[in-house]
């Protein structure tokens, strides 16, 4: 595990940065894939965890959290909005638009469902962090934000690199795998003038630069 911030760490993974998982303090935050569990496991080894925590119920952020949540014997918790998601067989495909990318994930990275233990909404705390609604790119998603020393960690709001080629630089998500593009903007710009000092993405590297992120966010469509 790489320390990004004090009680803020960002697992390994490969190829490297392409699906963050975070432990914040004794919450683990995403679980990456269905292939996920066991390098998960080996680097949380020896942890107390209190709770596992999303940013939004997507193929690739609650792959492996039922599993997790079995193993350790830990709560689920994740954006009010994405309980039925998380919840229900065949929710989490449902919830995303049909087509090839989505089928994918559906075979081969989308975790079995699991009960919601805590539903997360506006305001709430986690490990130090206060929960900020930011739908868009799921009907739940929500990001976690310390104001003590401006970190923030964003889900998929916006990705720190191409999902689909891997190169680096800030994107918005893909609008195939975001059901709502235009109510996603609005979240990135909410978070955006926030000016976090430590930007922590579920697809790419850290960014450690407000002024960036700002840049970037005042060019994206209304």
């Amino acid at each position: 595990m790489k320390e990004l911030a004090k009680d803020v760490h960002q697992l390994r993974g490969w190829p490297p940065d392409a699906i963050n998982v975070y432990l914040v303090g004794d919450v683990l935050i995403d679980a990456a894939t269905r292939q996920a569990e066991k390098r998960i496991l080996r680097q949380i080894a020896g942890r107390a965890l209190s709770a596992h925590a999303l940013t939004h119920a997507h193929p690739d952020h609650q792959g492996s959290s039922h599993a997790i949540c079995e193993r350790l014997g830990i709560p689920l918790w994740c954006g009010q909005g994405d309980v039925p998601a998380m919840e229900t067989p065949g929710g989490i495909g449902n919830s995303q638009a049909p087509g090839i990318v989505n089928k994918f994930q559906q075979r081969f990275w989308t975790g079995p469902p699991h009960p919601v233990a805590r539903a997360l909404v506006e305001g709430d705390e986690v490990a130090g962090f206060t929960v900020l609604e930011s739908p868009g790119h799921s009907r739940g998603q929500v990001a976690y934000w310390r104001e003590s020393d401006r970190v923030l960690i964003l889900g998929d709001v916006l990705n720190s690199m191409n999902v689909m080629s891997g190169i680096r630089g800030l994107h918005e998500p893909p609008e195939v795998l975001t059901p709502d593009p235009t109510r996603n903007r609005v979240s990135a710009r909410r978070l955006a003038e926030l000016r976090p000092q430590l930007t922590c993405f579920g697809h790419g590297p850290p960014l450690r630069d407000p002024g960036k992120l700002a840049e970037f966010v005042a060019r994206m469509p209304a």
